[in-house]
């Protein structure tokens, strides 16, 4: 073992000779020091870590998974899995996010930074014990210090690098559905948006728009004159924003797939043969993202969209997925005949049925092929966790070189640490179940602990049909996350805005328009975390020490300002929720309309209409508000609202900058710093306007605690 030290907070234990995956950014010095601290330590062929733990220790993080925050009585499997049937006994999503953290009498963060297989079972097996077991014997480890969760994080995030930034048009409203089949069915789509009064910034193209499912190819039939089509639509204010798949079709005179096995970019079977698998177009083999020459060649290609017009990515099937192999389809098929005229009784009908069932993402198939990493070949299954990581990091280094200073929409469906520098996530092909509500709710500070910011989930969920109450109640979450996208699959009751009764197209729409209205918010709080190396969801015990905060998983604080209190139960007319402070709350029908009430801090019930969403803005806090529009590029916030509970006096930072290029990198962006300060009944606001140049007018609506509002208007 060696041992480095990053910072006085941060140490990496070294095992072996680790494959370099890129997720940390800090190099460290070498020092001595006597073993791996709090774990029991056991190395062989692989290794394992052992910790116990206190009654009431919480552990949180591993992003994008299962169950609540707090992970213990889980077991978790870090394997990146193309797997739709997210139910709770499920090891594994679609990615592998290795850092989680103990808050009891000791605080510390753990990384295992290792793109193989890495199974952490907290307390399932011994309810007391942390037990994390590395399918390898070469691994680094870093152990990360902190007074508390956030500083913590903070130190990781430091570690790992800066988060993805995308413009600023990608925070408003997105339309998805796998079938939306061609260029009419698309702006029908776009004019229903409009016909109906509903913000929408984006709409999806699923795989129809290729030709046979090859990538950076378009249909002519389907999408004839496709540049001028892009053209039309943004002109109506939409970004088209096609997927790119992660397998390369088998076909002559493709020129992806010729360019490839020409210059030897594909993963190779055991004879360094171009590995043969089959997804979307039926038999594809896979580029080598591993070697940066087949980053680079691959994520140019994206310029064959780009140049008409396009400016998002959705990378999906990365993990990579697999329908079958000729291996195993053959298997199942000399299995089915043999069993044709058998009388099958339980134990051979299923050994049957599991032969099919297993072709897809098999995990020997996973073993069957090879990356050549470093003039060696190095089996798949060895570095899984890195491929849909690599993917999406070809994509971004392809836009930085193909128009270096512009931010483009990129998110991707497989990922590991260090990848939130090039991209956010979406996770995955869920179902329009309630449960599924909350468990989005509880995956994004997770997600947020692991650096991806730009994140959120298929809002009414991607398989089954959704009723109108569940896509209402999953929108009024949603509208604070990031990534606000409504996707479903072909076969599956249509579930946009529109597609419901009058009331409840009324209600998702003005759902969709607070989003837009609290889009200055909202970009204010993602763009400081991003600068800070902070988050943007946060868990209640993040800002309040007390015994309850550290149990409720059910709530979130939202950026600097807000707590808010989503309701995920179906015919549910309201909600328990617990106040760590007194707090003002905002029931949010129509954003224009604003009735505040005072709330004292301690446990209550809160009515809860279909129509209404809670947001509480806590003690000594401000929520900026602007104006919806029918996209982002079209708002109007020459004039914000400033909704403050203050109790003493409060301060808030509000940020903004030009929304398209990375300018802001170079300190190009501007600061309103409001200071709001009571003083014998009366109020004192101070304005620092750092850089403003687009806000004239600043509406002030302070209430006290006694829910008194003082209203106050200033030019700036």
């Amino acid at each position: 073992m060696t041992i480095y030290e990053i910072n006085k907070d941060v140490i990496k234990y070294r095992f072996g000779n680790p494959i370099c995956t890129h997720a940390v950014m800090k190099d460290g010095i070498e020092k001595k020091e006597k073993d791996l601290p709090f774990f029991q330590l056991e190395q062989g062929e692989t290794i394992q870590l052992r910790y116990k733990m206190k009654v009431d220790d919480i552990v949180l993080g591993l992003g994008e998974n299962q169950r609540g925050m707090n992970k213990r009585g889980g077991i978790y499997e870090s394997f990146c899995s193309d797997d739709p049937l997210h139910t709770s006994d499920k090891k594994s999503l679609y990615g592998a996010h290795n850092f989680l953290m103990i808050e009891g009498t000791e605080k510390f963060g753990v990384f295992i930074d290792h793109p193989g297989k890495i199974i952490f079972d907290v307390g399932f097996t011994h309810k007391d014990y942390l037990e994390i077991r590395i399918d390898d014997h070469d691994v680094d480890i870093y152990m990360i210090k902190g007074n508390n969760l956030r500083k913590i994080v903070k130190n990781f995030l430091n570690l790992t690098g800066d988060g993805y930034v995308p413009p600023k048009w990608a925070f408003g409203y997105q339309q998805c559905r796998w079938s939306y089949k061609d260029a009419n069915e698309v702006e029908k789509i776009a004019d229903l948006f409009f016909k109906n009064d509903i913000p929408c910034d984006a709409i999806y193209l699923d795989i129809d728009y290729m030709e046979d499912f090859k990538d950076f190819t378009i249909s002519e039939e389907r999408f004839p004159n496709f540049k001028s089509f892009v053209e039309k639509m943004k002109q109506k204010g939409f970004r088209l924003i096609p997927i790119i798949d992660a397998g390369v079709k088998i076909e002559k005179d493709y020129d992806v797939y010729e360019e490839g096995v020409k210059n030897k970019y594909f993963c190779v079977d055991e004879n360094e043969k171009p590995f043969v698998a089959a997804v979307w177009p039926g038999r594809v083999h896979f580029p080598d993202f591993l070697n940066p020459d087949v980053r680079r060649w691959f994520g140019l290609k994206y310029k064959n969209l780009i140049d008409c017009g396009i400016e998002g990515f959705w990378n999906d099937m990365n993990e990579p997925a697999i329908f079958y192999t000729d291996q195993g389809l053959k298997k199942a098929i000399k299995h089915a005949k043999e069993s044709e005229n058998e009388n099958l009784d339980i134990y051979t009908f299923f050994s049957l049925k599991d032969t099919f069932v297993n072709l897809s993402n098999n995990i020997e198939d996973y073993k069957s092929f090879y990356h050549r990493l470093d003039g060696e070949l190095v089996s798949h299954h060895k570095v899984h966790n890195l491929y849909g990581y690599n993917m999406t990091r070809a994509a971004a280094e392809g836009f930085r070189e193909i128009d270096p200073n512009k931010r483009f929409l990129l998110f991707s469906r497989s990922s590991y640490i260090g990848m939130h520098r090039y991209s956010g996530i979406w996770t995955g092909d869920n179902h329009s179940w309630w449960e599924h509500i909350l468990l989005n709710i509880k995956m994004m500070p997770s997600l947020n602990m692991c650096g991806f910011l730009y994140s959120g989930a298929d809002t009414g969920g991607f398989n089954g049909d959704a009723n109108a109450e569940l896509i209402i109640r999953w929108s009024q979450f949603s509208l604070f996350t990031p990534l606000f996208r409504n996707h479903s699959a072909m076969g599956t009751r249509s579930q946009e805005p529109f597609a419901f009764d009058e009331e409840s197209k009324n209600i998702i729409k003005n759902t969709i328009k607070l989003r837009y209205a609290l889009i200055p918010y909202i970009y204010s709080e993602y763009m400081k975390a991003v600068i800070n190396k902070d988050i943007y969801f946060s868990p209640l015990s993040f800002e309040y020490d007390d015994e309850m905060s550290k149990r409720v998983e059910n709530q979130l604080l939202v950026g600097d300002s807000i707590m808010i209190t989503p309701i995920y139960e179906e015919n549910a007319k309201g909600r328990n929720v617990y106040l760590p402070e007194d707090m003002l709350l905002w029931k949010v029908e129509n954003y224009n309309d604003r009735n505040y009430q005072v709330l004292k801090k301690g446990h209550m019930y809160l009515d809860v209409d279909f129509r209404e969403i809670p947001i509480f803005i806590r003690k000594n806090k401000m929520l900026v508000l602007g104006k919806s529009a029918n996209n982002v590029e079209s708002i109007e916030n020459d004039e914000l609202h400033v909704i403050a509970f203050v109790t003493d006096q409060a301060k808030y930072s509000y940020y903004d900058d030009d929304g398209k290029s990375y300018d802001y990198k170079e300190g190009k962006y501007s600061e309103i710093v409001i200071e709001i300060e009571k003083k014998n009944e009366e109020y004192h606001i101070k304005i620092d306007p750092r850089g403003n140049k687009k806000v004239e007018k600043l509406h002030f609506e302070i209430i006290d605690r006694e829910g008194k509002v003082t209203k106050r208007t200033i030019n700036l």
